[in-house]
């Protein structure tokens, strides 16, 4: 059994009314969890492209919202000190009763911290401060009010580094994503993963494994060109591309192809030992194909 979520990429062009619209269809339709990038401008050289806060964001989903799972994915711990972010994600997990999960990263967008005049040092020192500032934040939750609903608050984790990003999230993780759909990566990531668990003493299963990727639906091949072709005028590498070319390149990486061929493949991953899907929805404004997913998907896969 998995489950499926919905990761937008705000910088990209989320604006307040196309939020609105994704936290009340994403609640509503069933998704198990909605997450959006933590980015100041365009990853895409679109910086006329809107991009609302992320933060900000998140509070106002907490109370658009009533039963879906929130966060950030990821915040990096450069752009805010760590005590400040405890304090914000508490306020916003209270607001939406509990329902935040903190996404918390090391950072590495070496040029948008240089635009904004946010310091970017080196991997090693990011590191060091995104293991520091989690400390940070724990004690901020133990003495300061208002308190998580659970607390400590549940932090998701990505990456496959062994020497320090598994140990990391083995020791303080609750949930630990992979940004790739490869299935060779996340096996061999997996099994580093439940060694430095073992070596903790924590049951690696107390960690929820999610797999973030793209996708592309439709209904029949006229539908599917049709989204193809819209998300190839967002996606940056995608660029030039005919609709058909887009299917083609990104049929392995991303999940492509109707309700039935995304679930098939779904199985076959989840099998592996994913237990939550998370889908970057690039058209903002296409509520269809998160209507699509809701009605033939999720339950396909549940």
């Amino acid at each position: 059994m998995a489950k499926v979520g919905i990761m937008i990429e705000g910088q990209e062009g989320l604006n307040w009314d196309r939020w609105r619209r994704i936290c009340h269809d994403a609640d509503t339709l069933g998704f198990d969890s909605l997450r959006r990038s933590d980015h100041l401008t365009s990853l895409m050289g679109s910086p006329e492209r809107d991009c609302i806060e992320t933060w900000a964001s998140l509070a106002v989903a907490a109370e658009w919202t009533k039963r879906i799972e929130l966060g950030p994915m990821v915040s990096p711990m450069t752009f805010r000190l760590p005590a400040i972010l405890a304090k914000m994600a508490a306020s916003v997990d209270t607001l939406s009763g509990g329902r935040v999960i903190l996404g918390v990263g090391a950072g590495w967008n070496e040029n948008e911290h240089k635009e904004f005049g946010v310091p970017f040092f080196t991997e090693k020192e990011r590191f060091d401060h995104l293991e520091r500032g989690i400390r940070t934040m724990r004690e901020i939750w133990n003495k300061s009010n208002p308190m998580p609903v659970r607390n400590p608050m549940p932090l998701l984790m990505g990456g496959k580094g062994r020497k320090r990003t598994i140990p990391l999230v083995a020791r303080e993780a609750s949930e630990w994503n992979v940004s790739r759909l490869d299935t060779d990566l996340y096996v061999q990531a997996r099994e580093n993963l439940e060694a430095s668990c073992r070596e903790l003493g924590r049951d690696p299963s107390s960690i929820r494994h999610s797999v973030m990727t793209s996708y592309i639906i439709g209904r029949d091949k006229s539908e599917l060109r049709d989204r193809a072709g819209q998300v190839s005028k967002i996606v940056r590498q995608l660029g030039g591309m005919t609709p058909d070319e887009v299917i083609e390149d990104r049929k392995e990486a991303w999940f492509v192809g109707t309700p039935e061929e995304i679930a098939e493949k779904m199985h076959g991953v989840a099998a592996l030992g994913v237990d939550l899907f998370m889908l970057q929805h690039w058209l903002l404004d296409d509520a269809e194909a998160l209507k699509l997913l809701a009605s033939e998907v999720i339950p396909a896969v549940a």
